[in-house]
């Protein structure tokens, strides 16, 4: 595939992750206006968030088992098409049991994320894939941006229905850019021992290979933090407006210029830290795991700062607040370029949608632990709690599975020397 080929793949799937994001947080800022269109309180707003995440996780296990056995393409386009639809239902239902359902069907799409990622890492060698995953997650912190800025301007004029029936419509046509323009590309072509060899064998999706995934104890320990590590991430995007509004008596404008400073500031930390990531890759096969490792400690120690921060002094909680979105995302596209960098091409997808699985119950729990904690305290105390808590668990995680990186990563590296010399022969 040529050079301009392989990013107008990674622009399409940026669209469709800068869309989705949109679409798929928009509830947080829409959580006020949604809340009282149906006459809920904050643990029964919880269980709104909770649905989705909880099929999100169940679904996760079933797309992964997919990418790796049918057509990743395909199956993305269909991913789409499928936001699309749900969102739409979410707009139509009228009571709030239908609201949960049709909410919590949203999170079918919502765990399609490791055919994409499978289909990127096809396209680019390991010493670049971080790069990669970081300049295509740039597209989630702008996603919640275009999303914030879409509920909080539209919803007045269409109404929070009629904000998810815009979205719902930019999955849909965002299906068919996907099934008519990206190509699918040869599982593993971008491994260095096997470019340039005419690959005569195909490997395909095994169980034994599944169960080999558990041997590998740097990945037991990756899929270990991210049970945790999306727990400030839940707590954050879907209750820091309502947090805003109500605790710290932010109005709509103030809201939108601080969550927008932030976010934009977020969105530099994902390929700032997929570069440095790769970066000290290149020289030690733990380098992916060490910069996690110092974002999350750093995010932990600002956002302590920024939420102790007197109500008055909005400056200084603004600035406290971006040093704390610069490093959040430091961990996020060298954890999924870790779980490739040991892991051979027939199953990554069901490696990354493991690794996404506990991803989700992790954020299945932190919306509702947050809203039981906010009714018996603060939402403030809520967000420090399980956002620093949860990052501590991360840190120690990260360290432990640095040490055991090198040797996986020979492992995969000596596999693929063997495969590409079975090739030769």
């Amino acid at each position: 595939m040529s050079t301009r080929y392989r990013w107008f793949v990674v622009f399409t799937f940026f669209l469709f992750i800068l869309l989705h994001q949109a679409d798929k947080l928009l509830i947080g800022p829409l959580t006020t206006p949604i809340m009282e269109a149906f006459r809920i309180n904050e643990a029964q707003m919880g269980w709104v968030f909770t649905g989705a995440l909880i099929v999100g996780a169940v679904c996760y296990w079933l797309w992964g088992w997919l990418y790796d056995r049918f057509v990743r393409t395909r199956l993305l386009a269909l991913a789409s098409l499928l936001w699309g639809a749900t969102t739409w239902l979410s707009a139509i239902v009228r009571t709030f049991p239908g609201f949960i359902a049709t909410r919590a069907a949203t999170g079918i799409d919502d765990s399609s994320y490791p055919g994409l990622y499978n289909v990127v890492a096809d396209y680019f060698e390991p010493q670049k894939r971080g790069r990669v995953n970081g300049l295509m997650e740039l597209a989630m912190p702008l996603g919640y941006l275009g999303g914030m800025v879409l509920a909080l301007t539209m919803q007045q004029s269409v109404g929070w229905r009629g904000v998810f029936f815009i979205t719902g419509s930019l999955g849909v046509a965002l299906s068919v850019l996907i099934w008519f323009g990206v190509r699918e590309p040869k599982r593993g072509g971008s491994e260095p021992e096997l470019r340039g060899i005419e690959q005569k064998k195909e490997y395909r999706f095994s169980w034994k290979e599944v169960g080999g995934l558990f041997k590998k104890r740097s990945l037991i320990l990756i899929y270990c933090q991210s049970l945790f590590g999306v727990f400030p991430w839940q707590v954050i995007t879907l209750w820091f407006f309502r947090y805003l509004e109500k605790e710290r008596g932010y109005s709509q404008m103030q809201v939108l210029l601080t969550m927008g400073i932030a976010i934009i500031v977020l969105a530099g930390g994902y390929p700032i830290g997929g570069t440095l990531g790769d970066a000290w890759f290149k020289r030690n096969t733990r380098g992916r795991l060490l910069v996690s490792a110092i974002g999350v400690a750093l995010g932990a120690i600002f956002l302590v700062f920024t939420l102790r921060t007197p109500v008055a002094n909005q400056l200084q909680f603004g600035l406290l607040l971006g040093a704390t979105a610069l490093f959040m995302p430091f961990a996020a596209p060298n954890m999924v370029a870790g779980v490739y960098d040991v892991t051979v091409p027939e199953v990554r997808s069901t490696a990354n949608a493991v690794f996404n699985f506990f991803d989700q119950i992790g954020a299945a729990l932190a919306p509702l632990l947050a809203g039981l904690i906010a009714m018996r305290s603060s939402l403030g105390n809520a967000i420090l709690w399980i956002s620093v808590g949860a990052w501590a668990l991360c840190f120690v995680f990260q360290i432990a599975a640095s040490f055991f990186m090198p040797a996986d990563v020979a492992a995969l590296r000596a596999e693929m020397a063997r495969r590409a010399a079975a090739e030769k022969a």
